[in-house]
C-alpha cells in the first residue's frame, strides 16, 4: 500500500550536517527523513520558497521536455530502501501509456514539486525505516524520530 506524503520541511541534519527532507503523511502520525545531496537540496528548496532562477535548472529542464512531450507526470514513489539507501520511481504518463522511470528520490521530488504531483511512499518503507540499524554517522535512530516528530515548522532552516 502506499501512503501519500508531504513535504514537512526541509533542514540540515544535526549530526551530519547533510542536508534532509522530512516527509510527513496527512495525518503527521507516520514522518520519514530523507537524506539528499546540496544540489536536490537546494532544488527542492528553491521550488518551496517559489524563487524563480534566469535559466532553468536541471529539474525545471525536466519538467519542460516532459511538458513539450505532451506527457505528465502522475505521482512518484519512494519504492524501496537498500542498505540504507532510498530509491524512487517516477510515473509518467504519455500517449496513454503509464511507463514507471528509476530515480533518486531527492530527484522525483524535486520534479513532483515542480509538476504538482502527488509524492507517495510504501507502507513497508515507512515500517523498515523505522527499524534502520544505522542512519548516517550510526545516529540513534529512535532519537532521531523522537526529534523529527517534534520539529516545529520554525525549526526547518535550510541555506541555499
Amino acid at each position: 500500500m502506499q501512503i501519500e506524503m508531504t513535504i514537512k520541511g526541509l533542514m540540515v541534519d544535526p549530526i551530519t550536517n547533510s542536508p534532509i527532507v522530512i516527509l510527513r503523511d496527512k495525518d503527521g502520525q507516520k514522518v520519514l527523513p530523507i537524506w539528499v545531496g546540496i544540489f536536490e537540496a537546494n532544488a527542492i528548496a528553491l521550488q518551496i520558497e517559489n524563487v524563480s532562477t534566469p535559466r532553468p535548472m536541471t529539474h525545471d529542464l525536466l519538467r519542460n521536455i516532459i511538458e513539450d512531450l505532451k506527457a505528465s507526470v502522475e505521482k512518484v514513489v519512494v519504492c524501496d530502501l537498500q542498505e540504507n539507501t532510498f530509491y524512487a520511481l517516477i510515473y509518467l504518463t504519455w500517449n496513454g501509456a503509464t511507463v514507471a522511470i528509476d530515480a533518486r528520490p531527492s530527484d522525483a521530488i524535486a520534479l513532483a514539486l515542480r509538476t504538482r504531483a502527488p509524492i507517495f511512499v510504501e507502507e513497508a518503507i515507512l515500517d523498515n525505516a523505522k527499524t534502520l540499524d544505522s542512519v548516517p554517522e550510526k545516529a540513534d535512530t529512535d532519537r532521531l524520530h523522537k526529534w523529527l516528530e517534534s520539529l516545529d515548522p520554525d525549526d526547518f532552516e535550510y541555506k541555499m
